[in-house]
C-alpha cells in the first residue's frame, strides 16, 4: 500500500530535512521537480539555475543510493506542468499516497501556494517546521512582538546566549559582543590571497549546463567558468577550505575590495547554506572550533559567526514577521528606474563595473560590493526598491526572497523607514576609495567634489541627504552629516543639485549605462 509522498523543494537539499524523518523506504516516495515557474518568476542568473538543478539531481542520486524511492521530474520532461502544484497533483494522481509531507518553504509566495495544496489534492498535507535554522519563525515573532524597530545586535546577543556560541558562561568570549571595529582594514598594496577551492563540473552538472544554455539563453550572467560545489561532500570541502585558509584573515579584510579579486577571504558558502547542502549549526561549530584551537583570531570568528547566527537568522525572522506588507513600503518615495549598467557593466564608474563584472561571471559578489557599491549607488540615485530587489534576487546564487528582500529593502535602501536599520547605509566616494583600489583606475576622482571629473558618489551623497531631509534630518545618527550640509553655502548646495541632476539625467538618457537589458 502506498505510504507518504515526501515533497522536497530545491532549497531543501539536507539529509536531515524534517520531511525526510521517519521515512519508510518500503512505502514512501520522495518527489523532486525542476519547474520553469521557479526558474523564471524572475530571470535567474544562468549559474544560479545550473547550481540548483545540478545540486537537486545529485541529492536525488544520493537518496537513491541510500535505498530511497525517488520520483524526479526534469525540466525537459514532456509531461512537466512546470509548477509545484501541477507536478504535485500529477504525482498524487499517479501514486495515490495516503498523505503529502513537506517542510515550510523559504518564500512567502510559495507558502501561499502550499497552503492550498490540501484542498486541491483531497488528501492530508503535513507542513513541518524548517528546523535547519537556529531561530524558529515563532521564536523570532515572540522576540519581535511590540517592537517598531528590530535591531540585529540585540537579537544576536540573545542568540549567542541561547546557543552558547563564543560564550564563557554568561559573558561573551573576549569581553565584547562585537569586534567589528577591528574588521575594517584596507588590503595592503599588491596583496594576493590564497587561491580558492573550486569544483570542476561533472557529467551531471555538464548535462544541466547544456540544458540551461539552451532553455535560458536570454537570462543574465555567464554560465562558465562554473566552480560551485553541487554535493554536500564538496560543500563540506569548501567549508573546510575557508576555515583553514581564509577565516584567519576574514575579519581584518572582510570590508575590503580589490580590482580583479572576486573572492578575497569571503566564505563563498552562502549558496550551500541557503540550498541546504550545509547547515548553520555545523558552519558555526567549525568556525568556533578554529578559534578554540588557536587557528583563527576572535575578531575573524566573531565577525563570521555574526553573519550566520546574527544577520542570516535575523533577516529571515524579520521577513516572516513582516510579510507581505513589508515588500510594499517605500519610505523615501524612490521612483527612479534601475540604470542599464546593472545589467551591462558598461559604465565609467570603476567600482560599479567591478561589482557587476564579478556578479556576471560568478553569480556572486561579496557583501561590501553588494551593500556599499551596488546598494549604495541605488540608494543615492533614488532607484525604486522593487527594481533593485528584483535584480538582487535574480543575479546571485545565494538569493532567495527571505534573505534578499530585508537586506536590500531594509538595509541597502532604507525603504522600510528604519524597521531593520537605524540609518541609511549612504556613503560618498571617500568610503570606496578607503576600502578598495577601484578609484585608482577610475575615470572619476573621489577627491573632487564638483565638476565632470568628480566622483558621482560625492555629489549624489549630499543630494540624497538634501532631498530626503524631511525624513532623515531628525535621525540622531544622521546629525553630523546634516550639520555639514546646513553649513554649506547656497551656491555649493545649488552646485551639488546641478551636478546630481545632470548625472542622473545622463543615466536616464543612456549616456552612462548602455541601453538594453541582457
Amino acid at each position: 500500500m502506498p505510504g507518504a509522498l515526501r515533497f522536497v523543494l530545491g532549497d531543501q537539499l539536507s539529509p536531515s530535512l524534517a520531511s525526510l524523518r521517519g521515512l519508510d523506504r518500503a512505502r514512501d516516495t520522495v518527489l523532486m521537480v525542476e519547474v520553469a515557474a521557479e526558474a523564471t518568476y524572475v530571470k535567474h542568473h544562468k549559474q544560479k539555475i545550473a547550481f540548483l538543478f545540478s545540486a537537486m539531481r545529485h541529492f536525488a542520486e544520493g537518496l537513491r543510493a541510500d535505498g530511497v524511492r525517488v520520483a524526479y521530474v526534469k525540466l525537459d520532461d514532456p509531461a512537466n506542468t512546470h509548477s509545484f502544484a501541477g507536478e504535485l497533483a500529477r504525482a498524487v494522481a499517479r501514486m495515490r499516497p495516503e498523505r503529502v509531507v513537506v517542510v515550510e518553504p523559504g518564500e512567502w509566495r510559495v507558502e501561499q501556494d502550499m497552503r492550498g495544496w490540501e484542498a486541491a489534492l483531497g488528501i492530508p498535507v503535513e507542513i513541518r517546521l524548517d528546523d535547519r535554522f537556529l531561530c524558529a519563525r515563532t521564536a523570532f515573532a515572540e522576540w519581535a512582538q511590540g517592537r517598531k524597530q528590530y535591531r540585529m545586535e540585540l537579537f544576536y546577543r540573545e542568540m549567542r546566549r541561547k546557543t552558547g556560541y563564543l560564550m564563557d558562561g554568561d559573558a561573551p568570549v573576549g569581553g565584547a559582543w562585537n569586534f567589528d571595529a577591528e574588521n575594517r582594514k584596507r588590503l595592503p598594496a599588491r596583496y594576493k590571497p590564497p587561491p580558492r577551492r573550486r569544483f570542476a563540473p561533472d557529467a551531471i552538472t555538464r548535462e544541466v549546463m547544456a540544458l540551461v544554455a539552451e532553455r535560458f539563453a536570454d537570462h543574465f550572467g555567464d554560465l562558465e567558468p562554473f566552480g560551485w560545489a553541487v554535493t554536500r561532500a564538496d560543500a563540506l570541502l569548501a567549508l573546510e577550505d575557508f576555515v583553514r585558509d581564509h577565516l584567519p584573515s576574514f575579519g581584518d579584510y572582510q570590508d575590503a575590495m580589490k580590482a580583479g579579486e572576486d573572492f578575497l577571504h569571503h566564505s563563498l558558502i552562502a549558496p550551500y547554506l541557503n540550498a541546504g547542502l550545509l547547515l548553520a549549526r555545523e558552519v558555526c561549530d567549525a568556525a568556533e572550533a578554529a578559534y578554540r584551537a588557536g587557528a583563527a583570531p576572535l575578531n575573524a570568528v566573531e565577525g563570521f559567526v555574526r553573519q550566520i547566527l546574527g544577520w542570516r537568522e535575523f533577516v529571515r525572522g524579520l521577513y516572516w514577521a513582516r510579510m507581505p506588507a513589508y515588500a510594499a513600503t517605500n519610505h523615501l518615495d524612490a521612483r527612479a528606474p534601475l540604470p542599464d549598467f546593472y545589467w551591462t557593466g558598461d559604465t565609467k564608474l570603476a567600482c560599479v563595473r567591478e561589482a557587476v563584472g564579478t556578479t556576471r561571471r560568478n553569480a556572486y559578489a561579496h557583501h561590501i560590493q553588494r551593500l556599499m557599491v551596488l546598494g549604495n549607488f541605488a540608494l543615492l540615485a533614488g532607484v525604486e526598491p522593487a527594481r533593485l530587489e528584483e535584480w538582487f534576487l535574480l543575479v546571485y546564487a545565494d538569493a532567495y526572497e527571505w534573505v534578499e528582500l530585508p537586506n536590500v529593502h531594509g538595509m541597502a535602501l532604507h525603504a522600510d523607514g528604519g524597521v531593520l536599520g537605524s540609518k541609511p547605509y549612504a556613503a560618498s566616494g571617500a568610503y570606496i576609495d578607503r576600502m578598495s583600489d577601484y578609484c585608482t583606475g577610475c575615470a572619476y576622482d573621489p577627491k573632487l567634489k564638483a565638476g565632470p571629473k568628480a566622483c558621482p558618489f560625492n555629489y549624489l551623497y549630499w543630494d540624497f541627504l538634501d532631498r530626503n531631509a524631511g525624513k532623515l534630518a531628525a535621525n540622531p545618527r544622521m546629525g553630523m552629516p546634516y550639520r555639514t550640509l546646513e553649513a554649506m553655502t547656497p551656491a555649493r548646495r545649488a552646485e551639488i543639485k546641478a551636478d546630481s541632476a545632470a548625472f542622473l539625467a545622463g543615466l536616464r538618457d543612456g549616456a552612462v549605462g548602455a541601453p538594453g537589458r541582457t
